[in-house]
Protein backbone atom coordinates (compact mmCIF):
# COMPACT_ATOMS: atom_id res chain seq x y z
CA UNK A 1 0.00 0.00 0.00
CA UNK A 2 1.35 3.45 -0.90
CA UNK A 3 2.04 5.60 2.14
CA UNK A 4 1.41 8.73 0.04
CA UNK A 5 -2.14 7.57 -0.67
CA UNK A 6 -2.79 7.13 3.05
CA UNK A 7 -1.41 10.64 3.58
CA UNK A 8 -3.83 11.87 0.90
CA UNK A 9 -6.74 10.43 2.87
CA UNK A 10 -5.59 12.04 6.13
CA UNK A 11 -4.99 15.38 4.42
CA UNK A 12 -8.30 15.22 2.55
CA UNK A 13 -10.43 14.50 5.60
CA UNK A 14 -8.51 17.09 7.58
CA UNK A 15 -9.31 19.69 4.88
CA UNK A 16 -13.00 18.76 4.99
CA UNK A 17 -13.05 19.36 8.76
CA UNK A 18 -11.07 22.59 8.75
CA UNK A 19 -13.19 24.01 5.91
CA UNK A 20 -16.36 23.35 7.88
CA UNK A 21 -17.72 20.86 5.40
CA UNK A 22 -17.62 18.25 8.18
CA UNK A 23 -18.28 19.19 11.79
CA UNK A 24 -18.53 17.42 15.14
CA UNK A 25 -21.09 14.62 14.93
CA UNK A 26 -21.20 14.56 11.13
CA UNK A 27 -20.92 11.20 9.38
CA UNK A 28 -18.24 10.64 6.75
CA UNK A 29 -19.51 10.04 3.21
CA UNK A 30 -20.00 6.38 2.36
CA UNK A 31 -16.74 4.56 1.69
CA UNK A 32 -17.15 4.26 -2.09
CA UNK A 33 -17.98 7.95 -2.53
CA UNK A 34 -15.16 9.12 -0.24
CA UNK A 35 -12.63 6.87 -1.98
CA UNK A 36 -13.70 8.24 -5.36
CA UNK A 37 -13.51 11.85 -4.16
CA UNK A 38 -10.01 11.38 -2.74
CA UNK A 39 -8.92 9.27 -5.75
CA UNK A 40 -7.73 6.33 -3.65
CA UNK A 41 -8.66 2.67 -3.33
CA UNK A 42 -10.40 1.32 -0.26
CA UNK A 43 -7.16 0.06 1.30
CA UNK A 44 -5.47 3.47 1.76
CA UNK A 45 -8.86 4.98 2.67
CA UNK A 46 -9.30 2.54 5.54
CA UNK A 47 -5.72 3.05 6.73
CA UNK A 48 -6.19 6.82 6.82
CA UNK A 49 -9.54 6.58 8.58
CA UNK A 50 -8.08 4.12 11.10
CA UNK A 51 -5.24 6.54 11.92
CA UNK A 52 -7.70 9.39 12.46
CA UNK A 53 -9.88 7.16 14.66
CA UNK A 54 -6.85 6.27 16.78
CA UNK A 55 -6.12 9.97 17.22
CA UNK A 56 -9.65 10.68 18.35
CA UNK A 57 -10.50 12.82 15.31
CA UNK A 58 -12.99 10.24 14.02
CA UNK A 59 -14.99 7.53 15.74
CA UNK A 60 -16.31 4.36 14.14
CA UNK A 61 -19.67 3.00 15.24
CA UNK A 62 -20.17 -0.64 14.35
CA UNK A 63 -22.90 -0.93 11.74
CA UNK A 64 -23.55 2.81 11.74
CA UNK A 65 -20.57 4.39 9.96
CA UNK A 66 -17.75 6.73 10.91
CA UNK A 67 -18.30 10.13 12.50
CA UNK A 68 -16.35 13.26 13.30
CA UNK A 69 -15.77 13.61 17.04
CA UNK A 70 -15.89 16.78 19.11
CA UNK A 71 -12.08 16.89 19.29
CA UNK A 72 -11.44 18.14 15.77
CA UNK A 73 -10.41 21.71 16.36
CA UNK A 74 -7.44 22.99 14.36
CA UNK A 75 -5.23 22.66 17.42
CA UNK A 76 -5.54 18.88 17.29
CA UNK A 77 -5.31 18.50 13.53
CA UNK A 78 -2.35 20.82 13.02
CA UNK A 79 0.10 18.59 14.93
CA UNK A 80 -1.15 15.67 12.85
CA UNK A 81 -0.30 17.59 9.68
CA UNK A 82 3.14 18.44 11.08
CA UNK A 83 3.78 14.76 11.80
CA UNK A 84 2.74 13.84 8.26
CA UNK A 85 5.11 16.49 6.87
CA UNK A 86 7.98 15.21 9.00
CA UNK A 87 7.32 11.67 7.83
CA UNK A 88 7.63 12.72 4.21
CA UNK A 89 10.97 14.40 4.93
CA UNK A 90 12.47 11.72 7.21
CA UNK A 91 14.50 8.69 6.24
CA UNK A 92 13.16 5.23 6.92
CA UNK A 93 15.82 4.73 9.59
CA UNK A 94 14.73 7.93 11.36
CA UNK A 95 11.11 6.83 11.30
CA UNK A 96 12.12 3.52 12.87
CA UNK A 97 13.97 5.34 15.65
CA UNK A 98 10.84 7.30 16.53
CA UNK A 99 8.74 4.16 16.26
CA UNK A 100 11.04 2.35 18.70
CA UNK A 101 10.80 5.13 21.29
CA UNK A 102 7.00 5.26 21.10
CA UNK A 103 6.40 1.52 20.97
CA UNK A 104 8.75 0.76 23.86
CA UNK A 105 6.77 3.18 26.01
CA UNK A 106 3.49 1.74 24.72
CA UNK A 107 4.62 -1.73 25.80
CA UNK A 108 5.40 -0.43 29.29
CA UNK A 109 2.00 1.29 29.51
CA UNK A 110 0.29 -1.90 28.30
CA UNK A 111 1.98 -3.84 31.11
CA UNK A 112 0.78 -1.22 33.58
CA UNK A 113 -2.76 -1.66 32.28
CA UNK A 114 -2.45 -5.40 32.91
CA UNK A 115 -1.30 -4.64 36.45
CA UNK A 116 -4.47 -2.58 36.84
CA UNK A 117 -6.63 -5.49 35.73
CA UNK A 118 -6.75 -5.29 31.91
CA UNK A 119 -6.38 -8.45 29.83
CA UNK A 120 -3.65 -9.07 27.25
CA UNK A 121 -5.42 -12.14 25.85
CA UNK A 122 -6.28 -10.43 22.56
CA UNK A 123 -2.58 -10.08 21.74
CA UNK A 124 -2.13 -13.84 21.82
CA UNK A 125 -4.22 -14.30 18.67
CA UNK A 126 -1.80 -12.26 16.55
CA UNK A 127 1.11 -14.26 17.89
CA UNK A 128 -0.73 -17.54 17.20
CA UNK A 129 -1.53 -16.36 13.65
CA UNK A 130 2.15 -15.68 12.97
CA UNK A 131 3.16 -19.08 14.33
CA UNK A 132 0.58 -20.79 12.14
CA UNK A 133 1.88 -19.03 9.02
CA UNK A 134 5.46 -19.93 9.90
CA UNK A 135 4.46 -23.56 10.25
CA UNK A 136 2.21 -23.84 7.20
CA UNK A 137 3.51 -21.27 4.71
CA UNK A 138 6.73 -19.53 5.83
CA UNK A 139 6.99 -17.78 2.45
CA UNK A 140 3.81 -15.80 3.10
CA UNK A 141 5.64 -12.57 3.93
CA UNK A 142 2.52 -10.44 3.54
CA UNK A 143 0.61 -12.62 5.98
CA UNK A 144 3.43 -12.47 8.49
CA UNK A 145 3.58 -8.70 8.15
CA UNK A 146 -0.17 -8.45 8.73
CA UNK A 147 0.16 -10.51 11.92
CA UNK A 148 3.11 -8.35 12.98
CA UNK A 149 1.13 -5.15 12.46
CA UNK A 150 -1.85 -6.60 14.35
CA UNK A 151 0.29 -7.41 17.38
CA UNK A 152 1.97 -4.01 17.49
CA UNK A 153 -1.37 -2.26 17.09
CA UNK A 154 -2.80 -4.44 19.83
CA UNK A 155 -0.03 -3.44 22.21
CA UNK A 156 -0.60 0.22 21.39
CA UNK A 157 -4.35 -0.12 21.94
CA UNK A 158 -3.82 -1.89 25.27
CA UNK A 159 -1.61 1.02 26.40
CA UNK A 160 -4.81 3.02 26.76
CA UNK A 161 -3.69 6.25 25.06
CA UNK A 162 -5.47 6.74 21.71
CA UNK A 163 -3.15 9.58 20.64
CA UNK A 164 -0.07 7.42 21.21
CA UNK A 165 -1.79 4.53 19.43
CA UNK A 166 -2.59 6.80 16.49
CA UNK A 167 0.99 7.92 16.03
CA UNK A 168 2.22 4.34 16.30
CA UNK A 169 -0.34 3.19 13.75
CA UNK A 170 0.74 5.81 11.24
CA UNK A 171 4.44 5.03 11.76
CA UNK A 172 3.77 1.30 11.42
CA UNK A 173 2.20 1.91 8.03
CA UNK A 174 5.02 4.23 6.92
CA UNK A 175 7.69 1.64 7.74
CA UNK A 176 5.87 -1.51 6.54
CA UNK A 177 7.63 -1.69 3.18
CA UNK A 178 11.10 -1.75 4.72
CA UNK A 179 10.03 -4.60 6.99
CA UNK A 180 8.58 -6.53 4.06
CA UNK A 181 11.83 -6.06 2.16
CA UNK A 182 13.83 -7.30 5.14
CA UNK A 183 11.63 -10.40 5.40
CA UNK A 184 12.56 -11.27 1.81
CA UNK A 185 16.34 -10.84 2.14
CA UNK A 186 17.17 -11.57 5.81
CA UNK A 187 17.04 -15.32 6.40
CA UNK A 188 15.49 -16.31 9.71
CA UNK A 189 14.09 -12.87 10.51
CA UNK A 190 10.51 -14.15 10.75
CA UNK A 191 11.42 -16.79 13.33
CA UNK A 192 13.39 -14.26 15.38
CA UNK A 193 10.60 -11.72 15.18
CA UNK A 194 7.99 -14.19 16.43
CA UNK A 195 10.27 -15.20 19.32
CA UNK A 196 10.78 -11.54 20.22
CA UNK A 197 7.04 -10.90 20.02
CA UNK A 198 6.51 -13.80 22.43
CA UNK A 199 9.00 -12.22 24.86
CA UNK A 200 7.25 -8.85 24.64
CA UNK A 201 3.85 -10.46 25.19
CA UNK A 202 5.15 -12.46 28.17
CA UNK A 203 6.44 -9.29 29.85
CA UNK A 204 3.16 -7.46 29.23
CA UNK A 205 1.10 -10.42 30.46
CA UNK A 206 3.23 -10.56 33.61
CA UNK A 207 2.53 -6.87 34.25
CA UNK A 208 6.23 -5.99 34.13
CA UNK A 209 6.56 -2.50 32.58
CA UNK A 210 10.36 -2.28 32.64
CA UNK A 211 10.84 -5.68 31.04
CA UNK A 212 8.13 -4.96 28.46
CA UNK A 213 9.82 -1.68 27.55
CA UNK A 214 13.21 -3.39 27.21
CA UNK A 215 11.88 -6.33 25.19
CA UNK A 216 10.07 -4.07 22.72
CA UNK A 217 13.10 -1.81 22.35
CA UNK A 218 15.42 -4.75 21.66
CA UNK A 219 12.94 -6.14 19.15
CA UNK A 220 12.75 -2.90 17.18
CA UNK A 221 16.49 -2.26 17.38
CA UNK A 222 17.01 -5.27 15.12
CA UNK A 223 15.24 -3.47 12.29
CA UNK A 224 17.27 -0.32 12.88
CA UNK A 225 20.51 -2.30 12.80
CA UNK A 226 19.43 -3.88 9.53
CA UNK A 227 18.75 -0.48 7.95
CA UNK A 228 21.99 1.04 9.22
CA UNK A 229 22.59 4.73 10.08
Amino acid sequence: MSDSLTDRVIDGIRAMILSGRLGPGDQLPVEADLAAELAVSRGPLREGVRALCQLGVLTSRRGAGTYVTGLTMAGLLEPLQQVADLQREASTAQLHQVRRVLEAEAAALAAMQVLAGASADALQQSLDDARTILREDPGDHEGLLAADLALHRGVAALAGNPVLAGFIDVLAGQTARSRLWRARVDAGVAERSVAEHAAVLAAISDGDPERARLRMSVHLLEQEDFLGP
